[in-house]
C-alpha cells in the first residue's frame, strides 16, 4: 500500500480519470453504432467533420509550434505535413497513414538536423 501512496498514485489516477471514462464512451459509441450503415450521409459527414478537426489541429501545431517543436524549423514542419498529405492520398485516404507518414519525417528530419 505504500508503493502506491507513494510512487505509483499518479498512475492510477491517470487510469480512473484519464482512461476509464473514455474506454466507457467508447464502448457506448461501439455498440450505439452496431446498426449503422457505412455509407449514410451522416456518419459520411461524422467522418468529414473528425478529419476536418484533425486538419485544423495539426495546422495549428504546424505554424504556431508549441514547447520542443518549436526548435524544429518552420520549413521541416512543412515538408513534414507535406509528406503526411501524400501518403494520406497515396494510400486511398487513409487518415492512419498520413498521420504516421508525417511523424516519421518529422522526427527523422529533426534527428538528422540534431547530428
Amino acid at each position: 500500500m505504500n508503493a502506491l501512496a507513494g510512487e505509483l498514485w499518479p498512475y492510477l489516477l491517470l487510469v480512473l480519470v484519464g482512461y476509464l471514462p473514455n474506454e466507457i464512451w467508447r464502448a457506448l459509441g461501439f455498440f450505439a453504432a452496431r446498426g449503422l450503415d457505412e455509407g449514410s450521409e451522416w456518419l459520411v459527414w461524422v467522418r468529414a467533420v473528425a478529419t476536418a478537426v484533425l486538419a485544423a489541429v495539426i495546422a495549428k501545431l504546424t505554424i504556431f509550434a508549441p514547447g520542443a517543436l518549436a526548435g524544429v524549423p518552420l520549413a521541416l514542419r512543412l515538408v513534414a505535413v507535406g509528406c503526411g498529405v501524400a501518403g494520406f492520398y497515396a494510400t486511398r485516404r487513409s487518415v492512419f497513414v498520413g498521420v504516421l507518414t508525417g511523424e516519421i519525417v518529422l522526427i527523422g528530419g529533426a534527428y538528422l538536423l540534431s547530428l
